[in-house]
């Protein structure tokens, strides 16, 4: 375990020495500071019309803007999972891409480190980098408990808004799992942000499928879904089910980049 630390902070300590982090976390924050803004505006258009006309009067589905928890932060966490669907693929491109490409993996892979530090380490190094993207979001419920006041005395309901939270960040660790073993493939980083976009995306996609589709499959479907497994988290509600799916999901992407590394050192 001691050297698979040692490969995570040696991954870290790259990554925070290239611009191309820095890109990823002021688009990460500029875009989710974008979308909050665009939320805070609206729950506040839906909280003026309530005020005006009364709740019972407005559309069911804006029963959500009752409070800044619903109205705000658990939508705000669900644009957060679409944009880590666009940014961890240039996170984990470079785990082994780019050191294939300086034939530095070749020179890796003669030494005496086991594959499972290496696969360890950088995952562990891909961890730190996504929750760090991932973390700057949590601004926006600090800014938002700090100057909002609520029934209770709190602006935001914390349960919720943590497990909403957490959530976030094990899709951005499964997002990272599936990134790193397609990387572990190929030596173009370019190439392992495309597939890596083109895996995720669609396995995200399964619900909307889903619908169209009858039973038994319609429920298996489903249950393969990331959005499906997600919506009950981010909106405050733990499902060990869905735990267990993700954790399954990032053990299994974990066990495949092994191989793939354990085939190229005996290659």
């Amino acid at each position: 375990m001691r050297t698979a630390l040692a490969i995570a902070r040696k991954e870290l300590a790259v990554a925070f020495t290239t611009p191309w982090a820095y890109a990823v976390f002021t688009a990460m924050a500029a875009l989710s500071s974008f979308f909050f803004v665009s939320l805070l505006e609206q729950f506040q258009q839906v909280q003026s019309l309530a005020r005006e006309h009364g709740w019972s009067k407005l559309p069911p589905d804006s029963i959500v803007y009752r409070n800044l928890t619903d109205g705000v932060v658990v939508q705000l966490w669900g644009v957060v999972l679409i944009l880590t669907l666009f940014v961890a693929p240039f996170l984990s491109m470079r785990l082994f891409a780019e050191e294939k490409r300086q034939k530095t993996f070749a020179l890796l892979l003669t030494t005496p480190v086991r594959p499972v530090d290496i696969v360890l380490g950088k995952y562990l190094g891909g961890l730190g980098l996504i929750f760090v993207t991932l973390g700057l979001t949590l601004v926006f419920p600090v800014l938002l408990s700090v100057v909002g006041t609520g029934p209770s005395g709190s602006a935001l309901e914390w349960p919720t808004v943590l497990l909403g939270y957490g959530a976030v960040l094990l899709w951005g660790a499964t997002c990272m799992a599936v990134g790193m073993f397609i990387s572990a493939l190929t030596e173009s980083q370019m190439l392992a942000a495309f597939l890596t976009f083109t895996v995720l995306l669609p396995w995200m996609l399964l619900r909307g499928v889903a619908q169209s589709t009858a039973e038994p499959l319609r429920s298996f479907l489903n249950y393969l879904s990331f959005d499906t497994q997600l919506q009950g988290m981010i909106q405050g509600v733990l499902e060990v089910q869905a735990l267990v799916f993700f954790a399954s999901v990032i053990l299994f992407s974990l066990l495949l980049t092994h191989r793939a590394v354990e085939a190229q050192r005996y290659a």
